[in-house]
Formats: C-alpha cells, sequence, structure tokens
C-alpha cells in the first residue's frame, strides 16, 4: 500500500462518505466506529495520511504526539473517566484492516488482558 492509496478514511476526510464525527482541527479527525468493539470505540485519523505506524518518519514526530493528545481529548469528551485503551494495530498480523493509520480508543468497560 502507499500513502496515495485511497481508503474509506479518505473519503470520510473529504465528507464524502457520512460520519459520526466527534472532533476535528487541522490535523486530525475522530469519529465513532460503525463496528463498536466496547461502549465507546472511537477512531483518531491523521488527515495527513500515513498508511501505518510502521511507516512513520522522524519527520512525522509531531503529528504522532498530536494524535495522542487528542486521544486524551476526545476520551475525556466521552467521559472516559474510568479509563480506556489505546489501540493502533499495524499490518496484517497486527489487525490492520484499514491502511490509513488509526488510534482506537476505546472505553466504556473494563478492559481484559492480554487483549488478542
Amino acid at each position: 500500500m502507499s500513502e496515495t492509496t485511497d481508503t474509506i478514511f479518505s473519503k470520510i476526510i473529504r465528507r464524502e462518505i457520512p460520519a459520526n464525527i466527534v472532533y476535528e482541527d487541522d490535523l486530525a479527525l475522530a469519529f465513532t466506529d460503525v463496528n463498536p468493539q466496547a461502549p465507546v470505540h472511537i477512531l483518531v485519523i491523521p488527515k495527513q495520511p500515513i498508511v501505518k505506524l510502521a511507516d512513520a518518519e522522524p519527520e512525522d514526530q509531531a503529528l504522532l504526539g498530536h494524535l495522542l493528545l487528542t486521544a486524551k481529548h476526545v476520551a475525556a469528551e466521552a467521559g472516559l473517566k474510568n479509563g480506556y485503551r489505546v489501540v493502533i494495530n499495524t499490518d496484517v498480523d497486527g489487525g490492520q484492516s484499514v491502511y490509513h493509520l488509526h488510534l482506537h480508543i476505546l472505553g466504556g468497560r473494563p478492559m481484559d488482558w492480554p487483549p488478542g
């Protein structure tokens, strides 16, 4: 996959596909997952596509930090006061299904360990 691959997330960013957007700024977009795995399941994506975490470069450091701080903000806005999990699936064995870097915020129930 290349960074120019058009994904469902690219189409959500361009508003070609509807999504329940809960947060947006110049760098990131957050929306509820259509197939939730927890009572609260929100995805945070960069508007500048990175295919997967393994493809991130040193120049992406500020953006990656921004995504984590966005996840913190979105989790607080979602009322996840007792905690939450942030997951980044990377590549086939990591369970990545959309090749546009995204963070899953999962909460609203206790999370088991190990996760998979």
